[in-house]
């Protein structure tokens, strides 16, 4: 069951109320559109694009590729998933969770394999990590992925203007911040080279994102969990590098619309306090973003990798979110 409010002021009355729902349970969600009226995307679809569908609806092709070279001849591998028709796709690029720090490509592999089934093409990444490599590697091996879809596009057969990222956790960060800061020079392989590709997405998924790595840095250090501790200095090296990669602030200080944007929230998440995302909702607002917000109670942090009737409905809201936007 989904309980959907629609408001154009969601911010703290809508966490309130969220808080005050102990009596859902762990298959039920809270799901608000916030700015409805503003959610559906402007994008007109050439009449040879597939149109998003129903989960199940295609068998999917899997594929490994290098996707990206940098420094020193590193090979940035990812996985494709693809929908067995000749039709022209809408993409998506898929950055995965782990602190920054683990997991690889396969980690978002169900959902991943779910939405290609639906009808879209999924790309799934590999990316630079800590504590070998520091922000903002990461995020920019992310628009390298997004340069590489439109870049192939022709090849690929795929709708070049409807590009997406998703993703989980620092991923979700990740995706973030590549999608609000695309073109922004710390997003260039060569600072003082812009791309002659744009990185621009036409929407972003973040499921259960470290938004601010500075808050969670010391959320981390409050409740005592080292290894959050020690994967964010291993990536971000130290706080002015986090601060830096705030979300929050990133949208206020953008002179542009943001993305349309699915946040996701699980009611226990132990990893990412709900202060912290009530913020990012409320700064995704403020700088006049269309966001879709869904709260999942009594879900751990990254539920929607295993199967579940949970799963299953976030899946669902996925891609009727993406749905909305391509359409």
């Amino acid at each position: 069951m989904r309980l959907l409010i629609t408001t154009p002021k969601v911010l703290k009355p809508l966490i309130a109320t969220i808080l005050g729902l102990a009596a859902l349970t762990t298959t039920q969600c809270l799901y608000a559109n916030t700015l409805a009226s503003n959610t559906m995307a402007s994008n007109t679809m050439s009449s040879n694009t597939l149109a998003v569908g129903e989960v199940g609806d295609y068998s999917v092709i899997e594929e490994e590729f290098v996707y990206s070279v940098v420094g020193d001849g590193i090979e940035l591998m990812a996985r494709s998933y693809r929908p067995n028709t000749e039709k022209t796709l809408h993409a998506l690029v898929e950055v995965h969770g782990g602190a920054w720090n683990l997991y690889d490509r396969t980690a978002g592999e169900l959902y991943n394999r779910a939405l290609a089934s639906a009808g879209l093409y999924v790309l799934a990444i590999d990316f630079r990590q800590g504590p070998n490599f520091k922000h903002p590697l990461a995020s920019l091996d992310a628009t390298s992925a997004v340069r590489y879809l439109r870049d192939n596009s022709s090849r690929l057969n795929l709708n070049p203007d409807t590009i997406g990222i998703a993703g989980s956790s620092s991923g979700g960060h990740l995706a973030l911040l590549s999608g609000l800061l695309p073109d922004h020079p710390q997003h260039f392989a060569d600072e003082s080279i812009k791309p002659s590709t744009s990185a621009s997405v036409d929407y972003i998924i973040a499921l259960w994102p470290v938004s601010d790595p500075i808050y969670r840095f010391n959320y981390a250090k409050r409740i005592q969990r080292e290894p959050l501790i020690k994967a964010h200095l291993n990536y971000f090296g130290d706080e002015a590098a986090m601060k830096d990669a705030n979300i929050v602030r990133v949208l206020g200080e953008l002179n542009v619309t943001p993305p349309a944007t699915l946040i996701v929230q699980p009611g226990e998440d132990k990893n990412i306090p709900l202060e912290m995302t009530q913020n990012l909702v409320s700064a995704y607002q403020s700088a006049g973003g269309a966001v879709d917000y869904a709260f999942y109670p009594g879900e751990a942090h990254a539920f929607a990798h295993k199967a579940s009737a949970a799963t299953d409905d976030c899946i669902q809201l996925m891609v009727n979110f993406i749905r909305r936007q391509v359409q």
